[in-house]
């Protein structure tokens, strides 16, 4: 591996050299557990979960951020963040955590890392960014959809709202992220539908049933 070393001795590498992290995107509606979904598989089969959202919440509020004033705009404005943006952030967490595991090489090598990317790609500018600046240094091994019917996504999150804290889980910013969802979202699933890439879950179950279906999957 063309790995070379800074002035400070620590290792840098090159994305082109590294070998290529493993990706699977988790996508479906507000409420359809994906972040619960993801929190298993971290647990039993270590991949490392990465939201697309919350690396920009962190991002905005890191001091001496390049991005955080720009990415607090948009959000305060309710417009997209420039994807070269997420898709950098996305970058550099999965290459931070490749890091993390070679300092426990003896020759810090990079092993192949394990990512979930939980709702990335939400929309065609997402997917167009992620082809132009990420896909082709990984490997996509396929899409998780998390399906249930509209009006249990709402309840879910409308029951969710009563203890979360979250500011986005009322009644008429539901309506919108659903709206969002089923109009910019779900042409992103046909596209890997038609890649044969699509692994479809009834998320309506309980968790360990929705869960039971996801293992079979990384078996």
């Amino acid at each position: 591996m063309a790995n070379q070393t800074n002035h400070s001795g620590n290792v840098q590498y090159d994305w082109n050299n590294l070998p290529k992290p493993n990706v699977i995107f988790v996508l479906g509606g507000p409420g359809a557990g994906k972040g619960t979904q993801c929190s298993l598989i971290s647990e039993e089969f270590g991949y490392v979960h990465l939201s697309a959202g919350e690396l920009l919440r962190i991002e905005q509020t890191t001091p001496g951020s390049e991005f955080g004033p720009l990415i607090a705009d948009h959000i305060k404005n309710g417009t997209i963040v420039p994807v070269e943006i997420t898709c950098s952030l996305l970058m550099n967490a999965m290459l931070k955590k490749m890091r993390d595991l070679a300092r426990n090489r003896s020759d810090n090598s990079i092993p192949k890392g394990n990512f979930l990317i939980d709702g990335f790609p939400r929309n065609q500018n997402n997917l167009d960014g992620w082809k132009k600046f990420v896909d082709d240094k990984v490997n996509v091994k396929f899409v998780l959809f998390f399906e249930c019917p509209q009006q249990l996504y709402i309840d879910r999150c409308l029951k969710r709202g009563t203890h979360s804290g979250r500011t986005d889980d009322n009644p008429d910013s539901i309506k919108k992220r659903l709206e969002t969802y089923l109009n910019q979202t779900m042409p992103i699933i046909e596209h890997y539908d038609r890649l044969n890439l699509v692994k479809r879950i009834d998320a309506s179950r309980p968790i360990e049933k929705v869960y039971e279906d996801v293992r079979r999957l990384l078996l």
